[in-house]
Parts: C-alpha cells; structure tokens; sequence
C-alpha cells in the first residue's frame, strides 16, 4: 500500500514549495530511487524543469520532462502532468492540485503543503481521500526546522 507523507512547510509560496520539492528529489536520488514529480500542466513543467538545473549550484539531479523525445527510457527523474506516469513506480511528489489517478501504483506519495489558502485547501482534500481509503499517513512539520 502507498505510504503517504506530507511535508508541512511554514512558507507560502509555489517557489517554496518547490524549492523544497527540488532538496527532496535530491536527498531521494541519493537512496537510489527514481522520482515522478507530478504539476499541473506543461507550462509548470517547463519551469519546474528550469529550477531543477538551478535550485543549488553544486546540485546535479539528472532529470527529464515525461515522454519527452530526448529523454531516456528509465530516467530517474522525470516530470509529468500526463494522466500516466510512465516506467515510474517509486516515488511520486504530487505538486498539483489534483491527486493522480494512479497515484496508488507508487510505494511512497509526497505531498508538499505550503501555508496558501489553495494549497492547503487541495492538500486537505488529499489528505481526506487517503485516510478515507486507510492509507497510513505521516506529518512531517517542517516549520520548526
């Protein structure tokens, strides 16, 4: 079953969010698991994709838009918006405001809550959807750290 983890930031904004999503894609690539970060649309993609070469200057996360025609088969990070996630089943960082259908497939589902009213509005909706469903959940409050 799908280990559900959201990360409760004291930020509010989506750069916030997203740096955070970048330092954990990183910390997780050094375990050696591959990584779906999942956004709203191609347009988030790009961006994201742009700050992933960028967030850090020592920092290397070899990455690739999903589906793209350069990238490779078993990218280790890929991002997508697409309504399949491709050869992904690892970990998945849900930046969207729509939880994935196929968000069950993955062993681990990140959910990174900032302090913005549509956030936690969509992050909350998840977060009942899954404990509906008996999914175990963890709460990790970054705001203290």
């Amino acid at each position: 079953m799908t280990q559900a983890d959201f990360y409760i930031l004291g930020g509010q904004t989506q750069h916030e969010q997203w740096f955070f999503a970048c330092r954990l894609v990183e910390q997780v690539r050094q375990k050696d698991r591959s990584v779906l970060l999942q956004v709203a649309n191609e347009q988030d993609a790009r961006a994201l994709d742009d700050m992933l070469w960028q967030f850090r200057e020592d920092a290397f996360v070899p990455h690739a838009l999903l589906n793209a025609e350069d990238a490779p088969a078993d990218c280790p990070v890929s991002i997508g918006w697409h309504p399949e996630p491709g050869h992904h089943h690892d970990v998945i960082i849900n930046l969207s405001p729509e939880l994935p259908a196929f968000f069950s497939r993955f062993e681990r589902l990140v959910e990174v809550v900032v302090q913005n009213d549509d956030v936690l509005d969509y992050t909350r909706q998840h977060f009942r959807f899954l404990k509906d469903r008996g999914y175990p959940i963890e709460h990790k409050d970054m705001r203290m750290r």
